[in-house]
């Protein structure tokens, strides 16, 4: 995973370009292609198969999530001006409905691998597993089908630079980066892939394991996923502009701010009825901080940055996958303690820096506030 997300990383400062030469809706259709060989690739997991499908999977996922965003932006802009609806709570609308339903997939596919891999054990050899990377596989096929249904979305401007040479390239890529409101949301968004990363590499291993099991794990992610899903459609629905992400982005940070104080000063495995209930309701806690923070991010970058969609989506995977990609190679060689320390830690500097966002684009646009 390490090596997968270290690929995103490298591959979506390029993404924006690429996006932005053949277009989201296909930019959306070439990069399942990753996830397809991916899946094909667990089906004979050796280290000449998993490396290379990783290395292109961070290739096409940046391209298919760049597409996403510029996709999902460009239609709910679209929505809200033919029908003279708010920008504002139209992109929150979208966002959460994609988030919810992206979330959903949480939990259906732990519900799937709870039904599949029934003779999965603590430390024993698990069955299914060519079954369920055969659903997966389905699941892609359909996928794919529905994506080339989508309608075309080409949104060609006169000042849409061609990338005719490296160096326009370049300049288009950095470009963000010279902005302002780019470089206090940077922290949110690291943040943001910091804090998916660590319930898939630190709270299934340190958390739910000890207490439920390998077995466990499925149903806890699958609680996790619900929260995700409930909380995404309403932050959705709630959005209507920067001053109201900033208070939903609040809630989330200050929820899972008592998460982290909670299991560094005061939490420890318990047996009973209540040591099982205390690592899923910690699961749900932290699905609603991950909710708030996808659907709120989406839509800020949304509205923020309306003639640069693909640069700044793409700057949203740079940060985001690269905090995953830091959280994986760590997680193996630090303690429960001081994965917790960095957490909390980036969570204060990025919720800091996300307030002091808000002041400057009150101070400068008060309409998108």
């Amino acid at each position: 995973m390490g090596i997968l997300y270290t690929s995103f990383t490298l591959f979506s400062v390029v993404a924006s370009p690429v996006v932005t030469r053949i277009g989201p809706k296909r930019a959306l259709i070439v990069g399942t292609s990753g996830y397809v060989l991916f899946i094909l690739a667990n089906l004979v997991p050796t280290w000449y198969t998993m490396v290379p499908a990783s290395l292109y999977l961070g290739f096409t996922a940046s391209i298919i999530w760049v597409g996403q965003g510029t996709y999902l932006t460009s239609a709910a802009l679209s929505h809200a001006r033919e029908n003279n609806f708010p920008e504002g709570p139209t992109l929150g609308s979208f966002n959460g409905e994609f988030w919810g339903m992206f979330a959903s997939t949480q939990v259906i596919g732990n519900l799937i691998s709870l039904a599949l891999l029934r003779n999965g054990k603590d430390g024993g050899s698990v069955t299914g597993k060519n079954l369920l990377f055969a659903v997966f596989l389905g699941c892609m096929i359909v996928g794919i089908v529905l994506m080339c249904l989508l309608s075309k979305r080409d949104e060609k401007r006169d000042n849409t630079p061609t990338h005719s040479s490296f160096g326009v390239m370049l300049k288009y890529i950095i470009a963000p980066l010279k902005d302002q409101r780019m470089l206090l949301t940077i922290p949110l968004i690291a943040y943001s892939g910091l804090q998916q990363a660590f319930v898939w590499a630190v709270f299934t291993k340190s958390i739910v394991t000890p207490v439920l099991g390998i077995s466990g794990v499925g149903g806890a992610m699958a609680i996790y996923g619900a929260a995700d899903v409930v909380c995404s459609l309403v932050a959705g629905r709630l959005t209507s502009g920067l001053r109201s992400a900033a208070f939903i982005v609040s809630v989330g940070a200050i929820l899972q701010a008592i998460v982290l104080f909670w299991l560094l000063l005061f939490y420890s495995p318990m047996d009973g009825l209540l040591g099982a209930a205390i690592p899923l309701f910690i699961g749900a806690l932290w699905g609603v901080g991950d909710g708030v923070l996808n659907t709120q991010l989406s839509a800020l970058l949304g509205l923020l940055f309306e003639d640069v969609k693909e640069a700044a989506f793409a700057q949203l995977k740079v940060w985001q996958s690269g905090a995953i990609a830091v959280i994986f190679f760590l997680s193996p060689s630090i303690t429960l303690e001081a994965m917790l320390i960095l957490m909390a830690a980036s969570l204060v500097i990025s919720f800091g820096s996300f307030l002091l966002l808000t002041l400057v684009v009150e101070k400068s646009s008060p309409v998108i506030a």
